[in-house]
């Protein structure tokens, strides 16, 4: 039981945080507001001290904390009510150690809610020490206060803690269970958060809803929909979780059939199955739905932007963008420019990348981390590497992170900058920043790309040792195409057994064409093999096998697999590549002579060869490919 009377404040705030779904961040003052924006009843006796207290919150609401302490500071009689208001004001205005002085002070009137506002104060910032040690010297705590120390525990991944501090709350309500239960699914937790769920006294839709979620999330989809159809009471947010798990589960067809079966749909509800048909590839599915939204906010343009990015269709993604910065009332953000971004990135696109480089320079992102290394990776593909190298410098001095610095360390190893990359990566590692996966797999290619083979095998070494980095298939494909590079081919090999695990294409991939450099026919077969188990229909597989089988002289098998790639009707794609001059894109085919100018180019290109011969570079003339099959 409470130690303290409940009055008519603590169950108005009790009831407002039951009905903010257990979230109990709250800004706890003591008037009601009506649509005109005037006081409504307050619950202080003095009626100079409820328009005093109105003020002091209506100018916390709007920031004006100085202004808000002014009228605090005049006031004759300040009363609890007073204080929570102003200390709660420091809080939402981010000046928790102001908050805390003046809850320090010897005449300071506090009670429960006071208490509880400054433990959420410093949980909102992350200072959950500070929140623990004032919520153990809380004279007396209500529900609430249990309440907000557990989500602070569960925000920062305590969640033992807020276990334990569940099971020791005296008396639990709806709230109280849904946090906990919220924490356990969040953390993969499922079994927990199930076996709270089953032993809950009363139950709101909020706790459904966070099961099905949980279960949907945990690839336990149908057990989701056991709990779903059990649901006496459902909301627009039951039916929105369902359909996400279908859609996470790949069961497209059951999630569009849920969709379709909805009693009402929100903005969400919409752009959640186009998600679910982005993430599954169906972006046709996700473009008919798109349209027939009744509306579309930035998440919906977003989403679809990914989608066509993700599929190879930056064209598209692009001319989507353009219809968005059309529309009224849709700005884009962060995400839809690092989206956008990425498609400049795939089309070479400097003139377009440019233009939203000025776009972002006139919004509230220009100092995104994030964005400023999707521009640093635009601008490296565009070709402007000093241009992304200004970004570095310029943009990030005061605020680099370990995302900017791996976006230059990865844009040094697209331009083949092995040694600047290599700097880049010393100089981080010196100023204090700890490299990740992302900066191997950056610094792996840059070595790779220009030739360091055995300063990129050190480095792979250094990453397999280090231990508290997780080695990917990226890093694996890195050592193999390093190996492949020093004809190191039966070591690339060996180091793949030992694996004893089923790898990607790109790590056989890296094999064969270290193969393909070197002629090993043995070692190629075998991955070529590994190759097709994947790809049966990849061209480039057998293109590369009948390359390595004609480079060591054996003709007869290096007919076999061309007559296998004719049998199966397959072609390798024409290298293909475009540059931007003047507003103007120039496209070139392996093979074709279509160009305006394809005289003077091949004539050009006569001359570079004679030179690389000159510095001995001889062409590798055994491969004698058809006519209609062109090697890049």
């Amino acid at each position: 039981m409470l130690a303290i009377k409940p009055n008519y404040l603590l169950l108005r705030v009790a009831r407002i945080i039951i009905l903010g779904q257990g979230n109990p961040r709250i800004l706890y003052h003591s008037m009601q507001w009506n649509n005109a924006g005037r006081p409504g009843r307050d619950f202080s006796e003095n009626s100079d001290v409820a328009r005093s207290n109105w003020m002091i919150t209506k100018l916390s609401k709007e920031g004006r904390i100085y202004d808000a302490r002014k009228v605090f500071d005049e006031m004759p009689e300040p009363d609890v009510i007073t204080w929570t208001a102003v200390i709660t004001g420091y809080i939402k205005c981010g000046m928790v150690e102001e908050a805390r002085k003046l809850f320090d002070r010897v005449d300071a009137k506090k009670n429960v809610i006071t208490w509880t506002a400054m433990v959420n104060g410093y949980i909102r910032f992350k200072r959950i020490k500070e929140a623990e040690k004032l919520f153990l010297k809380m004279p007396v705590r209500n529900v609430v206060s249990w309440n907000t120390m557990i989500e602070g525990y569960a925000q920062n991944g305590q969640v033992d803690s807020a276990l334990d501090l569940f099971k020791r709350t005296p008396e639990k309500n709806v709230v109280s269970w849904n946090t906990i239960i919220k924490a356990l699914v969040q953390c993969g937790r499922i079994e927990d958060a199930r076996r709270l769920f089953d032993l809950m006294p009363e139950r709101d839709v909020i706790s459904w809803t966070t099961m099905v979620a949980g279960l949907s999330r945990s690839g336990r989809i149908d057990e989701a929909q056991v709990i779903f159809d059990w649901m006496p009471v459902r909301n627009v947010v039951s039916w929105n979780a369902m359909v996400t798990g279908y859609a996470r589960n790949m069961r497209l067809n059951e999630a569009f059939e849920l969709f379709k079966r909805m009693p009402e749909r929100d903005m969400p509800s919409w752009n959640t199955m186009i998600t679910g048909f982005v993430q599954n590839g169906e972006i046709k599915r996700a473009w008919e739905l798109f349209n027939e939204m009744p509306q579309k906010n930035v998440v919906s343009w977003t989403t679809m932007i990914t989608g066509y990015v993700q599929d190879g269709q930056s064209e598209e993604a692009l001319k989507l963008f353009s219809e968005m910065v059309a529309a009224d009332g849709v700005k884009p953000n962060d995400g839809t420019f690092v989206s956008v971004l990425s498609a400049c990135s795939n089309l070479a696109g400097l003139s377009e990348g440019q233009q939203i480089h000025q776009m972002i320079s006139k919004t509230v992102y220009q100092n995104s981390a994030i964005l400023i290394s999707a521009l640093i990776n635009m601008y490296s593909k565009c070709g402007e590497l000093s241009t992304a190298r200004k970004m570095f410098d310029d943009g990030l001095t005061s605020h680099r992170d370990l995302i900017s610095w791996n976006g230059m360390i990865a844009a040094y190893a697209h331009h083949g900058c092995g040694l600047e990359a290599i700097n880049m990566f010393n100089e981080m590692r010196l100023l204090g920043f700890k490299p990740d996966d992302i900066t191997y797999v950056g610094l792996l290619s840059a070595c790779s790309h220009s030739g360091l083979v055995e300063e990129g095998l050190r480095f792979f070494d250094e990453l397999v040792r280090d231990g508290s980095i997780r080695v990917r298939e990226d890093h694996y494909a890195c050592y193999v195409d390093l190996c492949g590079r020093a004809g190191k081919l039966k070591e690339a090999y060996d180091f793949i057994e030992r694996l004893r695990t089923k790898l990607s294409s790109s790590v056989w991939g890296a094999l064969l064409a270290g193969c393909n450099v070197h002629g090993d026919v043995n070692i190629g077969k075998l991955a070529a093999e590994k190759l097709l188990e994947d790809e049966p229909e990849n061209a480039g597989t057998y293109l590369l096998l009948s390359n390595i089988y004609a480079s060591s002289g054996k003709w007869r098998e290096a007919a076999k697999m061309r007559l296998k790639m004719k049998d199966k009707g397959l072609k390798k794609q024409p290298g293909c590549s475009w540059i931007e001059i003047g507003n103007m894109v120039h496209v070139f085919v392996v093979g074709d002579k279509s160009h305006s100018h394809s005289q003077l180019i091949y004539s050009l290109l006569c001359d570079l060869h004679e030179e690389m011969k000159k510095i001995g570079h001889i062409a590798n003339s055994n491969l004698n490919l058809d006519e209609d099959i062109f090697v890049t």
